[in-house]
């Protein structure tokens, strides 16, 4: 009986070498270039894959304006801190320039131009698919960050919108909706930022938020929430936040007060129990309070350029600015069970499933000290586990 012919990958992955090396770390953002520098200084070898022909994507597609919420003392990476003339908190531009002189100055090698197209476990080792070769490995850590896919935004009416719909990981500045009613859909720190941006280009903001809300302040008397975080982190969430909670009434007000609902855990607790970072807030909460910024309620239907929200408001827009996230697309790449998520989801210290089978994640929990700050950590553990 004739066997079926092999198509063109087939054939390709048929005639690669397969290539060996201890540990295969997969995205050349902060998150992979820690890994590989804790793993250079313990002499491990390693291949740091990334699909772009430069470090950093996520940080270059981000839109202008965004800045680090975290202080530039508590979100350097191992061995290396930012620049004295960087400012407090560190702009996107300033978060490029100090990765591609982290990947200099330690003499880090990503391999460009390499996507990783699947990662299977064959008995105690790990073979990783690219489109440029096959590699098998005792250790693989996976770099490549919660905002790599962004999730789709589906509504009633969406596809009669008249105006421009656009995700906010394709939003760089509010130049072209100047004079324009936009709508921004969502309430976290990107959401919130792009509506202040639009607001200094001279557009008419709103924003729709459809879930309760936690805000603080980033700073807090001149010191920043991180810091604060930093020092709770040995107490219980919910007494962290029993204990914010006149601090953070007096910076921000009541939120329900400026059409927002508010949810009954505070900041700390959604953070550790719910994986979610609440608002730190850097002037939107004035521009809402001043009416600059209106706030509706979830988006119900839209019909041309008449959005309708719950509670029978409704109003014209002429733009709208999804800002509702990011899924990671591991899942294309490895199958995952709900119990290996958990090295995702939670610190590492307390991970039952952390490098299980000599699979690391870095880079994806979510905490109130600071994703930065959390990578720094991580990959100090990893490393120590590999070794």
């Amino acid at each position: 009986m004739p066997t079926k012919p092999l198509n063109q990958k087939e054939v390709l992955i048929k005639t690669m070498q397969i290539k060996s090396v201890n540990t295969v770390i997969i995205g050349a953002s902060a998150a992979g270039l820690a890994c590989a520098a804790q793993l250079k200084r313990k002499n491990i070898d390693y291949v740091l894959l990334e699909r772009e022909d430069h470090v950093a994507k996520a940080w270059r597609n981000h839109y202008d304006r965004l800045h680090l919420h975290t202080n530039k003392a508590a979100s350097s990476l191992p061995f290396l801190k930012f620049p004295n003339q960087v400012g407090k908190y560190p702009s996107r531009l300033d978060v490029i320039a100090y990765l591609e002189q982290y990947c200099k100055e330690l003499d880090l090698s990503p391999q460009f131009n390499t996507e990783v197209l699947k990662i299977k476990q064959e008995d105690s080792h790990w073979i990783t698919e690219t489109d440029q070769s096959m590699i098998k490995s005792k250790h693989v850590i996976i770099c490549t960050g919660n905002t790599k896919i962004p999730k789709p935004y589906l509504k009633p009416g969406i596809e009669s919108f008249s105006g421009k719909i656009m995700h906010s990981s394709n939003y760089k500045n509010g130049k072209s909706f100047e004079g324009q009613r936009v709508l921004v859909v969502g309430f976290g720190n990107s959401a919130c930022e792009i509506a202040i941006c639009l607001h200094e280009h001279g557009a008419i903001p709103a924003m729709s938020v459809r879930s309760a809300v936690n805000i603080i302040p980033r700073d807090v008397l001149g010191i920043p929430s991180l810091t604060i975080g930093v020092l709770q982190s040995k107490i219980s969430p919910r007494l962290a936040d029993k204990l914010n909670k006149p601090i953070i009434k007096l910076a921000i007000g009541n939120v329900r007060k400026l059409g927002l609902k508010q949810p009954d855990y505070g900041p700390i607790e959604q953070i550790v129990k719910h994986h979610k970072i609440p608002l730190l807030d850097i002037g939107t909460v004035k521009l809402i309070r001043d009416g600059e910024v209106k706030i509706y309620g979830d988006l119900v239907n839209i019909s041309k350029n008449r959005i309708q929200f719950e509670n029978n408001q409704s109003s014209d827009f002429d733009a709208i600015i999804v800002a509702t996230g990011y899924s990671t697309g591991l899942e294309k790449i490895i199958d995952i069970s709900e119990n290996r998520l958990n090295d995702i989801r939670y610190s590492v210290k307390k991970r039952q499933h952390f490098g299980q089978a000599n699979l690391f994640f870095c880079g994806y929990h979510v905490a109130p000290t600071g994703m930065l700050r959390e990578i720094k950590i991580e990959s100090k553990l990893i490393a120590e586990q590999i070794t």
